[in-house]
């Protein structure tokens, strides 16, 4: 497998007033190795400008996925993506940041159907941040006539430092949108779309989640778990009682680490987090379906020392390949029919957290025990 990946993400704001976005992000894998991510304006706002930048969007990232050339795709689409009166322009800008720096990669200019097309290969760096912009994202302003304080420089030095801070491909597209919409004062006047592509090194984590059905099974699983590479996560009281007594390590509870609705963590000598299993699985799926819209609990998960908010952490901005291992054994517990808690929940969680993490572009799999 390739050690380096590419975190994607985008948040887009409608033009004030309308109830869909003018603007289209489309992402679709070529290969292991490959994504196709397409930016599509519709210029204008409304259903119109809806319609016209998903179905640009999703023709040229089909086509480019099955290995179409550039130029073959443009062409399909060329005839029907009009030039804006007004400014000119029709297609989104991109920025490249490296090591924190604006980073003037160079581009050829082509000409297809009548029609300039600007064309870039270049090879990538660890780190690398491409951040691509639909034209409601500059000259973002209150009033009614543009900003000429919010040009690509300007929102070039906006995102410089916040690259360096670790922060996720989705983390920095909401924190420029959200300051788009800050300078309309809450009244955007064009959709407003940024989708970031950072380029980074491979993470693997694992997450042990209830013990086997057989518990004779339970030193095979727990030898898989932990021979994996990367951090090691493990949900449940139950769960953490097989691996301290696989380890021959004692389970610590951590005063003053529970938060409202989600129970304490736990420290054990090989592992990196222990968690309370159902229950603060259940907060990690509210947060990861909230990241995938509109990102607005960052503000909790992000900062918090929770169970619930230090694996969303891990899971969200630290992995990128993820190694879930799910014991199928019923917890007699559970099966109390006053209590919210069974095994069809437990196995609920697992596959809304994987297809979640999945559309954040996580490359996940699941082993059943």
């Amino acid at each position: 497998m390739n050690k380096y990946c590419a975190d994607i993400g985008y948040l887009s704001v409608n033009h004030f007033g309308e109830e869909l976005c003018g603007d289209h992000v489309e992402v679709v894998p070529h290969d292991p190795d490959s994504t196709v991510v397409v930016l599509a304006d519709g210029l204008g706002s409304g259903v119109k400008a809806s319609i016209l930048s998903t179905l640009t969007s999703k023709i040229i990232s089909t086509m480019l996925a099955q290995g179409a050339s550039l130029e073959d795709c443009v062409n399909t689409i060329v005839d029907t993506l009009p030039v804006d009166s007004k400014k000119g322009v029709a297609y989104p800008m991109t920025i490249l940041i490296r090591d924190g720096s604006n980073f003037e990669f160079p581009r050829q200019e082509m000409n297809v159907g009548g029609k300039k097309v600007l064309r870039s290969t270049l090879r990538l760096q660890d780190g690398d941040v491409f951040i691509a912009m639909s034209d409601g994202c500059p000259y973002a302003n209150a009033d009614k006539a543009y900003n000429y304080s919010w040009r690509r420089e300007d929102i070039v030095a906006f995102m410089e430092p916040l690259t360096l801070a670790g922060y996720t491909a989705k983390t920095l597209a909401t924190m420029l949108v959200d300051e788009c919409y800050t300078l309309y004062g809450g009244m955007p006047r064009d959709d407003a779309t940024a989708c970031v592509v950072k380029i980074r090194q491979r993470t693997p984590m694992n997450i042990l989640f209830g013990p086997p059905a057989n518990p004779s099974e339970a030193d095979r699983m727990m030898r898989l778990f932990f021979s994996r590479e990367g951090k090691h996560i493990i949900c449940g009281g139950t769960t953490a009682s097989v691996a301290s007594r696989y380890l021959g390590a004692p389970i610590r509870p951590v005063k003053g680490s529970e938060a409202p609705g989600v129970p304490p963590i736990s420290e054990m000598e090989g592992a990196d987090l222990v968690t309370e299993g159902v229950i603060t699985m259940n907060k990690v799926v509210e947060y990861a379906k909230d990241y995938l819209a509109d990102n607005h609990s960052y503000e909790q998960w992000s900062f918090k020392r929770d169970g619930a908010s230090l694996i969303s952490r891990m899971l969200f901005e630290e992995a990128t390949d993820i190694n879930f291992y799910v014991g199928r054994a019923i917890n007699p517990a559970h099966q109390n029919p006053d209590l919210p808690i069974n095994f069809n929940i437990k196995m609920g969680l697992v596959k809304d957290l994987s297809e979640a993490l999945q559309a954040m572009g996580k490359v996940v799999k699941v082993s059943y025990f």
